[in-house]
């Protein structure tokens, strides 16, 4: 019987209002630095994600949102209340993980969506 693969466990999060990222430590040692912005435009809910990869939406003019507000959700994700009023993602562990691992490509991939559809990052 094989013991499953342990997903990193965060430790801390912090939200830095100021600069409007969340700062998270993982009990791996990985430390992610997030910016809302990438946050937003990544949030996992349907709203953004859609129901295939097909129905993503690239979403703009989020440059200078932020967070007002962190939710647990039970003992594996928070939701992640922004001050544009979105609310609807919920962010997995694994999910905030991935995010910070793979975050340049990630946010180049969110560029180039944005340039390929003439939208901005400006609100």
């Amino acid at each position: 019987m094989a013991i499953a693969e342990q997903q990193p466990w965060p430790i801390e999060i912090r939200v830095k209002r100021a600069e409007r990222v969340l700062e998270i430590d993982f009990d791996d040692g990985a430390s992610f630095v997030l910016p809302a912005e990438l946050l937003r435009v990544e949030s996992p809910s349907a709203e953004v994600q859609g129901h295939t990869p097909a129905q993503k939406v690239t979403v703009a003019g989020k440059r200078d949102v932020g967070i007002r507000a962190l939710e647990p959700v039970g003992n594996y994700a928070v939701r992640i209340v922004f001050d544009d009023g979105h609310d609807t993602g919920i962010y997995a562990w694994s999910y905030l993980y991935r995010l910070g691992r793979e975050r340049e490509r990630i946010w180049q991939a969110y560029l180039d969506a944005l340039a390929a559809k003439g939208l901005s990052r400006e609100p």
